[in-house]
């Protein structure tokens, strides 16, 4: 597959121009990728209003993942998800439905700063067991909320932080039933159309869905796609640009379009590797689980390891990893999360080796406070637009949350802006090690 964007600017470098231009560093290397580094300019394309190299990596891109319609965005999926949320409002004008959005608790901070924002209303799928995790216990009840609700879309993230899969099928097919779109948060799952058995959003009936280049695939960090499904209406496709303008700078990286641009011909081959290097991946597996070491989550590039079992926090055995040269993706009291990958086969035989050093301890009995629902006292707009101030978390009880109180990774809030902290929320707090949070004048 060709790659526009990179031939491109590689030619460009090769004709040695006099670059009166931004960027200003001109193309001479002060940290080193400045001579592929350029900007609008002619032959360049615009990302807003692309008819040249960039709308024909594009093209290629929604090729490859089976999409209507492909963006780019060089600002994460963070940037797909306002987009997308914009998309859905502008579905509800348009088709007469409700503008609001059903979504799952585990949500991205992204989506709640979003519905300030945009200034829609949010209904919320019933807390589970996690508040990284978010799954339909009962499939009836969901219906019944969905026949009443009548709300345009519903927002959820599958794959979750933890590797939990939703059953994005049945869900879809409920969705169109009333008449919503679903909205699907893959930023951790990119990968997944590529599987012998593809179950990317799209491949189960997704309308909209952003994926993470970076996280999942070999692309420079802010990488992302947004996606639109061949079933959804041609207008929308239209607004999809616009949409991402919306939320993105007029200056995106043309660094990060050339590994977008990159990724697809390497697309073209990830199914072999992935062939390749998935039994590989269970084999190690099934040989750390035989050691005691127990696993949560279903997405197969994802370790999610349970340390409690075997005496540890996943902070404290995720110290234990660094120690011996191996970082983590994400630890809490409760999980640590690995990210392998089939560019790097031989981190599951470093994987392996490492936990089988770690002694076994007593086990930790110690659970996290069950999520919940907390009473709303405002909108979230409000809220986060409102007076602040910062507080212990042990005088907050009773309390408006004005701020998000959340940490990159995971980026998924406790409890949300204009929410009020209760006995549970300020359990959850403490458990996670959260000491004082911003609450509404």
């Amino acid at each position: 597959m060709d790659t526009p964007i990179c031939d491109f600017v590689r030619g460009y470098r090769e004709k040695n121009p006099l670059r009166l231009h931004m960027p200003g560093h001109k193309g001479i290397p002060f940290l080193g990728p400045e001579p592929l580094d350029l900007t609008e300019m002619t032959g360049a394309d615009d990302l807003y209003h692309p008819e040249g190299i960039i709308a024909q990596s594009e093209e290629n891109a929604a090729a490859l993942f089976g999409a209507g319609m492909t963006c780019y965005s060089t600002e994460g999926s963070s940037q797909c998800i306002r987009a997308m949320l914009y998309l859905a409002l502008q579905y509800a004008h348009r088709e007469g439905k409700n503008p609001r959005i059903l979504a799952g608790r585990n949500v991205h901070k992204t989506f709640v700063t979003a519905a300030g924002l945009l200034d829609f209303q949010v209904d919320w799928l019933p807390a589970t067991e996690s508040y990284l995790s978010c799954g339909v216990a009962d499939w009836k009840a969901l219906e019944q909320q969905l026949g009443n609700l009548l709300p345009a879309a519903v927002y959820v993230t599958s794959p979750d932080y933890l590797g939990n899969e939703m059953d994005l099928g049945e869900l879809s097919r409920l969705c169109h039933r009333y008449g919503a779109l679903l909205l699907v948060d893959n930023a951790h799952g990119a990968y997944l159309h590529f599987l012998p058995q593809p179950r990317h959003p799209l491949d189960l009936g997704a309308d909209l869905c952003c994926d993470s280049a970076h996280k999942t695939l070999p692309a420079l960090t802010g990488a992302a796609y947004l996606h639109l499904s061949k079933a959804v209406p041609a207008w929308l496709k239209a607004m999809s640009k616009e949409a991402m303008a919306l939320f993105g700078s007029t200056s995106p990286s043309y660094l990060i379009l050339q590994s977008l641009d990159l990724m697809n011909p390497w697309l073209e081959g990830l199914p072999g590797r992935l062939q390749a290097f998935l039994p590989q991946l269970e084999a190690a597996k099934k040989r750390i689980a035989q050691m005691g070491w127990e696993f949560a989550g279903s997405e197969p590039m994802k370790w999610t390891l349970c340390p409690k079992p075997k005496g540890y926090t996943g902070e404290t055995l995720g110290a234990l990893l660094e120690a011996q040269g191996i970082y983590y993706e994400f630890a809490d009291p409760d999980f640590l999360v690995l990210m392998p990958s089939p560019e790097q086969p031989e981190s599951l035989i470093a994987i392996e080796a490492a936990l089988a050093t770690v002694p076994p301890r007593p086990a930790i009995a110690q659970t996290p406070p069950r999520p919940h629902i907390p009473q709303r006292a405002m909108s979230i707009r409000q809220a986060m637009l409102a007076p602040h101030r910062e507080i212990p978390v042990a005088e907050a009880q009773g309390e408006i949350l004005g701020a998000l109180q959340v940490s990159c990774p995971p980026a998924v809030p406790i409890a949300l802006c204009g929410e009020v902290i209760d006995q549970q929320v300020a359990e959850q707090f403490q458990y996670y090690g959260v000491e004082t949070c911003r609450v509404v004048k």
